[in-house]
């Protein structure tokens, strides 16, 4: 008797996703509540676990395509998976090899070996990390795989060609008559994940409609990062977790927040939304683009709390655990671009949002301090934000706010 899988309700206004990867093969034995599949949805990335334990049974839906909440996925075959998937002798990992996965690249082959979607063969690998591996030339089965349940992720693949021997230049063969792509003038066209179609149009719709401006300004890093370096060790022993910049940010931000209201506001329709609280949305990386998870009433976080909740959301979306509810809301964002070493930057808004706060990287320069000029580590600061709501008076009363209590920590800590 088989069980049919069907897409679970994804979240609110979310009525379809697109089928990121399998990760089950026709004939895989499925524990109860095993991931089988993953959904690419407009803010994260979905596991399907399977309802029932059983063999998994065919594929309803191809890799890419698009399906709507409640469709069937898959099915799920009673037993153990004996019968379903013939015995076979035992292969090194290394049978997978790159040849075998450009096979299943270009469709013929794919998931016609029975008991196929061990860890490192080719169907058990995202589409992405099947490019990476014949990009590079990889073996797959000669690479640790750091992903969820030990898959192998596209940095890996990355990491182990960087760390490969270079080969010996083979023998010239003899000439013959060669592709156009052999110029070295390849093209290679991939489709968008859902995702990065969904930034696009949010980011587009933001400079459609707000009246977008940016103002700058610059910050002394010294005290900040003198605090760091005398309370970084007691700081981790105590809490747990690295004493980071951000935390620094996030907290000065929600008092500048506090100050000037309509940094923290939207726009609905006629109206302007005020919010007595400060839901800090943060950009993070995952391996399917930028993401921006929220940290709830950050502004009655400590330090410590603040810097435990990105941390974890970091993680998280590196394993792309993130949950749709963390996803959502959000009055002010920060984006740390410094981390990728960024010097200056117009950050684009998140809307319904009105503003959203740029960091980049810290950089020595010579600054007059007392008549003298110094070397100090600087860091420029940008607020981008909706002219419609926000005037320039406001915004760079925030900044200076900012940047005061990043010059002299203690404002923070006595709430000035």
């Amino acid at each position: 008797m088989a069980t049919e899988v069907t897409v679970p309700v994804l979240g609110e206004s979310i009525t379809e996703a697109t089928l990121g990867e399998w990760l089950k093969q026709p004939g895989d034995p499925v524990a109860v509540d095993e991931p089988i599949a993953s959904l690419e949805t407009d803010k994260v990335s979905v596991e399907v676990p399977s309802p029932v334990a059983g063999v998994m049974g065919q594929h309803a839906v191809a890799v890419g395509d698009t399906v709507q909440v409640g469709a069937m996925l898959a099915t799920i075959d009673s037993g153990d998976g004996a019968a379903a998937a013939p015995a076979k002798t035992p292969e090194p990992a290394a049978t997978a090899t790159p040849a075998a996965l450009a096979k299943d690249e270009s469709g013929a082959g794919y998931g016609d070996q029975p008991g196929a979607g061990t860890s490192d063969s080719p169907a058990a690998l995202s589409p992405s990390v099947r490019r990476a591996v014949l990009e590079h030339g990889v073996d797959p089965g000669t690479v640790k795989g750091t992903g969820r349940d030990g898959r192998i992720t596209k940095e890996d693949v990355t990491a182990a060609a960087s760390s490969k021997p270079v080969p010996a230049p083979a023998a010239a063969p003899a000439p013959t008559a060669a592709p156009a792509a052999a110029s070295g003038r390849g093209e290679e066209r991939v489709r968008m994940t859902r995702l990065r179609q969904t930034i696009a149009k949010r980011l587009k719709e933001a400079q459609n409609t707000a009246a977008m401006l940016t103002t700058f300004n610059d910050v002394d890093m010294t005290a900040v990062i003198e605090a760091r370096a005398k309370y970084k060790d007691l700081f981790e022993k105590k809490h747990g977790v690295r004493l980071g910049f951000m935390g620094f940010f996030v907290k000065a931000a929600t008092m500048a927040l506090r100050d000037i209201p309509s940094v923290n506001a939207s726009i609905d329709g006629d109206d302007i939304v005020y919010h007595d609280y400060a839901d800090i949305s943060v950009a993070v990386s995952s391996p399917g683009g930028l993401v921006v998870p929220v940290i709830r009433d950050a502004d009655q976080m400590s330090v410590a709390t603040i810097e435990k909740t990105i941390g974890d959301f970091g993680k998280r979306a590196k394993e792309g655990a993130l949950k749709m509810d963390e996803m959502k809301g959000g009055t002010f964002t920060i984006s740390n671009g410094g981390v990728f070493g960024s010097l200056m930057s117009t950050p684009i808004i998140n809307p319904p949002q009105s503003a959203v706060l740029g960091l980049h990287r810290i950089e020595e320069r010579p600054v007059v301090v007392n008549g003298q000029i110094v070397i100090r580590p600087m860091m420029y600061l940008a607020l981008s934000y909706d002219h419609r709501l926000i005037d320039g008076r406001e915004a760079v009363t925030f900044l200076v706010a900012l940047k005061n209590a990043i010059e002299d920590p203690t404002r923070i800590l006595i709430d000035l």
